[in-house]
């Protein structure tokens, strides 16, 4: 075999990575491991880095290719005439006999084995340097699609061995320090799979912006997928929690986002082009490219190889428009987010807000600064300045000499899995990629700050806004006897905080993800008709337009947004407490107005329990309660806890907990728990009663405080006194831990207080609370003062 110049994928495995690549090794290795897990593979070919090796030897182009290598790094050329004349070496060169008729001979067969005269196949290259460990060669090379017949072939394979050097590629070898000649070129001939009249993406084993492991990103758009690898669209997103992947009946998929996907490349008919880019649809705009079973078996798939392999892995799968079948095409470690160590970390805090002039999706975790340097073209490369932010359509791998010299780097398209955003954070340079607007609205030499953490959505910021780092070794956090636990106040941020040790989320804000992800007022989903304002009617039609039922556009984006904020404390309590809007609140959401009756007092008012069974708002609730189930029983996070806000008496807890059976939530059943907020001085007096109703209290020190000294917590003139660690809110708060502690019911924590004082944080210690949950940037510097209070006698 070591002699052949041509092996079939069947033939190699990863110990064949020195003779075919990695990106060969890996295509070998997932059809001779994984074919009997269901993992399918495009059956193909490669050349060997020997035949490589052969081909600058018959045509005696080495020295030249020296000599040239020799004149850029000494200055003499620019790196675009170094790699215009090494090509040159290439393409006016021949392949020796015996490995052209082997190419030949395979791709024959090849077309045999497929039942097709001049098979379409995919021509692509594999360095023998390529996808290791700590490099990923993302895009580095060409990649020559739709190709047909044997001499069209050996012309794109030649193409092959000459993209070893383009420009990008020359340039990354430079930064990675590997010696230009010592890497070799293996070419992978590989049956097209018919995903132009199909679809195509990529697929990572591990959260590529946060590390966070135990899920499967998935990225899809219409046709051939070198436009979601190359970042020239914004494609769908899925998001799917691996561990209960095995688990009969569940559909554990936690994000699933629809990209604008706006073109889609298929094959070209006639003339030297072999694919061309075309418009897509609105139909296909307004389409998930794929559907449930479809995500779910692609995760499998991720899972399989993750397994194999022993680490996070990088794929792609395309899906034959013809026959419908699913195939992967690719598959290489994950370069960055695996080298990271898991207990240190450094975390980045934005001290100051302004204007937001730009949204996307965030690439990396930190912070950068600099004025704007919009490069619309590659022909105008050269005009970047060193440490600015670099503004583009799309950060094509061809630019990374001077993305590795950007302070970051702001996009109007682009996913998060595209190889421009994998080579970003293997740079460790912040990107905001797919903003849709950025070379529009950010104007040259404009000063601005780019934030990448605040979850997975990236902000551009008008001026230079004042930050700060922190370095963190969680290996130094005491142990406590308290539970820690943590508030998270939107999905997206939820993956930010995955390494906390946190003992789960004391309190998860139904409210946040409504406003944030679904924006519509539930009882306008219930009754859209009722929606007259122009304005709310059209923005109602376009948030739901891929729903038959608009009242299933809500239930959908709230059981995944609360899926994705359980996923990281699985199986750790995750307590969700149902929406707490005032009615001022409420009337400012899509519809809301057309629901929505002023109040003089909406803090007092109707809001918390009273509306769940409420005639005014008692079909909105149901949402509500379809969302929960559907967590907790479709999507498996049985993690779950509901809780009730502002429940003023345990009248009031019957009728709520009533409503909620009817609609599938039974206390009690499939482990079902339901808390009460203790935030009212009648929770606290009457708390052996409301305890023979709930599995436990957490108390919400703020709308307590607000209640038992009577001061508005929004009021500024008043703000002096407000302050939880008041002697009579104390009171309160260890008379509700004893009568909770008496009743046998578990007590905890969720407001502010514990977060904003430490010593408040050591008052609950000595009270003996059950549970603590802080915020999650107070989370590392209360740990330690909460073990010390553990420390400290009780008090008599």
């Amino acid at each position: 075999m070591a002699d052949s110049p041509v092996l079939w994928f069947e033939e190699i495995g990863l110990r064949d990575v020195p003779q075919v690549g990695g990106k060969n090794a890996s295509l070998g290795e997932l059809i001779q491991s994984l074919k009997a897990k269901g993992v399918r593979v495009p059956d193909g070919f490669a050349t060997t880095a020997d035949a490589y090796r052969r081909f600058l030897e018959a045509n005696g182009i080495e020295h030249e290719m020296r000599s040239r290598i020799r004149s850029y790094r000494s200055g003499e050329m620019t790196l675009r005439a170094t790699g215009e004349a090494i090509r040159e070496l290439f393409l006016d060169s021949e392949f020796p006999a015996d490995i052209a008729g082997s190419i030949r001979s395979h791709y024959r067969e090849l077309g045999e084995r497929a039942g097709q005269d001049r098979l379409s196949v995919a021509v692509r290259s594999s360095a023998t340097a390529e996808d290791l460990p700590d490099a990923s060669f993302a895009g580095q090379q060409e990649t020559f699609l739709n190709i047909a017949g044997e001499r069209e072939l050996l012309d794109a394979c030649r193409r092959c061995y000459a993209s070893l050097f383009t420009d990008r590629a020359i340039s990354y070898r430079e930064v990675k320090g590997f010696d230009h000649l010592d890497v070799a070129l293996s070419i992978g001939v590989q049956r097209m799979v018919r995903s132009d009249v199909g679809a195509s993406g990529v697929m990572f084993s591990i959260d590529t912006d946060s590390g966070f492991p135990r899920v499967a990103v998935v990225s899809a758009a219409w046709g051939l997928g070198e436009t979601v690898v190359q970042g020239t669209i914004n494609p769908d997103k899925y998001l799917v929690f691996k561990p209960l992947l095995a688990e009969p009946g569940l559909t554990p998929i936690i994000e699933k986002t629809l990209g604008s996907k706006d073109r889609k490349m298929v094959y070209s008919r006639g003339g030297h082009a072999r694919t061309k880019m075309v418009d897509t649809s609105e139909a296909e705009r307004r389409a998930f490219v794929l559907d449930d079973a479809e995500i779910l078996a692609l995760a499998r798939w991720a899972v399989s190889v993750e397994e194999h392999y022993a680490r996070p892995m990088d794929m792609e799968w395309a899906r034959d428009g013809v026959t419908g079948e699913l195939f992967m095409v690719q598959a290489r470690p994950e370069t960055v987010q695996s080298q990271k160590s898991g207990s240190r970390f450094t975390l980045h805090h934005l001290l100051e807000h302004g204007t937001v002039l730009a949204r996307g999706s965030a690439i990396g975790d930190s912070i950068a600064q600099g004025t704007a340097c919009v490069i619309r073209s590659a022909a105008d490369i050269e005009n970047f300045r060193d440490g600015a932010i670099l503004v583009t359509e799309m950060t094509d791998p061809d630019w990374v000499p001077i993305m590795k010299r950007a302070a970051g780097i702001v996009t109007d398209r682009g996913g998060p899995t595209s190889h421009a955003a994998i080579v970003s954070r293997e740079l460790g340079v912040p990107a905001v990629v797919g903003t849709g607007n950025a070379t529009a609205v950010l104007a040259e030499d404009r000063a601005v700050t780019i934030s990448c953490a605040e979850g997975d959505e990236g902000r551009v910021y008008r001026g230079l806004l004042a930050y700060e780092t922190e370095e963190v070794d969680l290996g130094e956090l005491p142990e406590t006897r308290t539970k820690v636990m943590v508030n998270i106040a939107s999905p997206a941020a939820a993956f930010q905080w995955w390494r906390l040790p946190a003992d789960g989320v004391g309190l998860a804000r139904m409210e946040f993800i409504i406003s944030s992800l679904i924006r519509v007022h539930p009882m306008a989903l219930v009754h859209p008709e009722r929606v007259t304002d122009p304005q709310d009617a059209e923005q109602l039609r376009a948030l739901t337009s891929g729903y038959a039922d608009p009242k299933e556009y809500f239930v959908d984006a709230l059981a995944l947004g609360i899926g994705k904020i359980a996923a990281p404390y699985h199986p750790r309590p995750v307590i969700v407490r149902l929406s707490d809007f005032k009615t001022n609140e409420y009337a400012h959401l899509i519809g809301g107005s057309a629901f929505e009756e002023p109040e003089e007092n909406p803090m007092l008012g109707f809001r918390g329990a009273s509306r769940y069974y409420d005639e005014r708002y008692r079909a909105g609730f149901a949402l509500e309660c379809l969302a929960l189930k559907r967590v907790r029983e479709k999507l498996g996070f049985g993690n779950v806890i509901v809780m009730i806000p502002f429940c003023r008496t345990p009248q009031e807890a019957e009728k709520v907990l009533a409503v909620m059976a009817e609609n599938g939530l039974v206390r009690g059943r499939n482990g079902l728990q339901v808390y009460m907020m203790c935030e009212i001085p009648s929770n606290v007096v009457l708390a052996g009663k409301f305890a023979t109703r709930f599995d436990g209290f957490s108390i919400g020190s703020n709308d307590l405080t607000q209640l038992v000294l009577g001061v508005d917590r929004d009021s500024a003139q008043l703000a002096a006194l407000f302050d939880e660690r008041d002697e009579a809110v104390m009171a309160m708060i260890s008379q509700a831990i004893r009568e909770a502690h008496a009743a046998g019911i578990k007590i905890g924590i969720c407001g502010q207080g514990p977060s904003n004082h430490p010593e408040f944080a050591a008052f609950l210690v000595g009270e003996g609370i059950d549970s603590i949950s802080l915020n999650p940037d107070s989370y590392l510097r209360t740990v330690p003062r909460i073990a010390e209070a553990e420390k400290q006698p009780p008090p008599r």
